[in-house]
């Protein structure tokens, strides 16, 4: 027997002795216990590949020559199912050792000629103990890995300062084994409500200010794992260096190598969350902060062209609550059609502005009770091309200046101010084109009374083709059908409308 072979302690490892001949595993069985491993044995073959089958163990001792099958025949069967047990043959007689082509195909890992001396066996058990040793550092570090790549996306979703140190004590829980952790995020900069985030367990939750002072004295500079009094320190830093905190592990037993490269691992992926994270916010923020500005400048220039609408309507009480009621007669037009929300919150918004060029027109022009000049209906029509130039000043309403631009534009090609025709005209504005016709028809002027919704619809029907486009028009007569609910609907665009006090 080996005098370094160590008695009394119990090892983590555990055999199995398969032999027809009950005497030699008994013999193997006390011989191996006495050395600290778990020995179990079994003399039937068959039973023995059952056993493997519902039992874990690190090592198969197997005679060669059994009844009723063999060795060989043994290891066949259980790597059908045992790809990671070590086995070693047992031969009466070197002579009966299988061949070393066989050896290979059943990936045996040694054969021992029976002897009354065990300490050629022993180095060979020895042997298979560190590789076992070595392929579950393997299999630990691998499967750690595994986790950590898999934990990736998750730690990419996370919000808060809070929220990644929570999960980094988490996963160095699961990654790290029995240890005592702490994670330590400094101030974001802005203001006490972001100060430094601190987490740790065991002796480091009452460590805060201990891991603060070391992180503002070296920790920030260093730069890179620390191995010190059985302590590892990593930094939290991204690709260029900028770091954002430590973590540090304390782990029960002394530091592995294996360990250490795994937590260095694992401390590049947080560091390289954390500062996406934190660029994440930042860059929110900012947004946040350019939605805000826009949207003031885009409500406060609503403000103003809804006040020069206004002004336009307040020119002639006959045209008031016009462009409200375009504009509602287009939507419909376009939800009947099937549009997009998108396309008609643009034609709601075009529907309102688009008489806004009439601003500039006199209103000796507006308000006259008789037939205008060609020299007044010339400046009517520029209204189109200068409700354009107002609108373009915001690029919010870079999207509807060209349907304002065309509203007057005939299908035939015969209207104003380009002469386009068919599908060269907007399509926003020839549904327009048709809603602006018949709320004038029906609308009392001062120079003659309003037409009755079959004299408009007629009118309409007159158009199809010429003035307007005949899909619209027909879209629109449909909705026409329930025109007194609509009527009812838009009664507040009404001069003579005066609500409940």
């Amino acid at each position: 027997m080996r005098k370094n072979r160590v008695r009394g302690g119990q090892t983590e490892f555990s055999i199995l002795t398969v032999d027809d001949d009950e005497i030699m595993t008994l013999t193997l069985q006390s011989y191996f216990q006495a050395a600290g491993f778990h020995v179990d044995a079994e003399n039937d073959p068959v039973a023995a590949v059952e056993r493997i089958r519902e039992q874990h163990y690190d090592i198969l001792l197997l005679d060669f020559l059994m009844r009723p099958i063999c060795g060989s025949e043994v290891v066949s069967r259980v790597r059908q199912f045992d790809k990671d047990i070590y086995i070693i043959l047992l031969t009466g007689h070197k002579s009966m050792a299988p061949p070393i082509k066989t050896i290979r195909e059943l990936d045996i890992q040694g054969y021992y000629e029976k002897s009354d001396r065990f300490d050629q066996l022993e180095l060979l058990v020895e042997s298979c103990v560190k590789s076992i040793r070595q392929m579950r550092v393997i299999r630990n570090y691998r499967d750690s890995l595994r986790k950590m790549l898999d934990g990736i996306p998750r730690f990419y979703s996370i919000q808060t300062r809070e929220d990644a140190a929570d999960l980094m004590m988490e996963n160095l829980a699961d990654y790290m084994g029995d240890a005592e952790y702490f994670v330590y995020l400094e101030s974001d900069g802005m203001g006490e409500a972001h100060g430094p985030v601190y987490r740790g367990s065991g002796l480091f939750a009452a460590e805060q200010n201990r891991v603060s002072a070391y992180f503002e004295e070296s920790g920030k500079a260093e730069g890179k794992l620390i191995l010190q009094d059985g302590l590892m320190i990593a930094p939290l830093a991204d690709e260029s260096q900028s770091c954002y905190g430590i973590m540090g592990i304390r782990p029960v037993n002394n530091i592995r190598s294996e360990t250490a490269q795994l937590f260095e691992v694992y401390a590049k992926q947080a560091g390289a969350a954390v500062g996406n994270m934190l660029l994440r916010s930042q860059l929110d923020g900012q947004n946040q902060k350019l939605r805000n500005a826009y949207t003031a400048i885009h409500e406060n220039y609503m403000g103003m062209i809804d006040a020069l609408r206004l002004m336009v309507d307040a020119k002639d009480i006959y045209t008031r609550g016009h462009s409200d009621r375009v504009s509602a007669y287009a939507c419909m037009i376009a939800r009947a059609m099937g549009k997009s929300e998108e396309y008609i919150k643009r034609i709601k918004v075009a529907g309102i502005f688009h008489d806004i060029g009439k601003i500039g027109v006199d209103d000796s022009i507006l308000k006259k009770d008789s037939s205008l000049t060609d020299e007044e209906y010339a400046k009517v029509k520029r209204h189109c091309e200068e409700g354009k130039r107002i609108l373009s000043v915001m690029a919010a309403f870079q999207n509807i200046t060209d349907i304002v631009l065309c509203h007057h534009e005939r299908y035939d090609g015969n209207g104003y101010p380009t002469r386009r025709k068919g599908e060269e005209i907007p399509e926003e504005a020839r549904i327009i084109s048709v809603a602006d016709a018949f709320d004038a028809m029906t609308s009392k002027r001062t120079y003659r009374s309003e037409l009755t919704l079959d004299e408009a619809a007629a009118e309409l029907l007159r158009g199809k083709g010429g003035q307007f486009d005949p899909k619209i028009v027909d879209v629109f007569l449909n909705i026409l059908e329930h025109y007194d609910e609509i009527k009812e609907e838009l009664k507040w665009t009404y001069p003579e409308f005066k609500p409940e006090s």
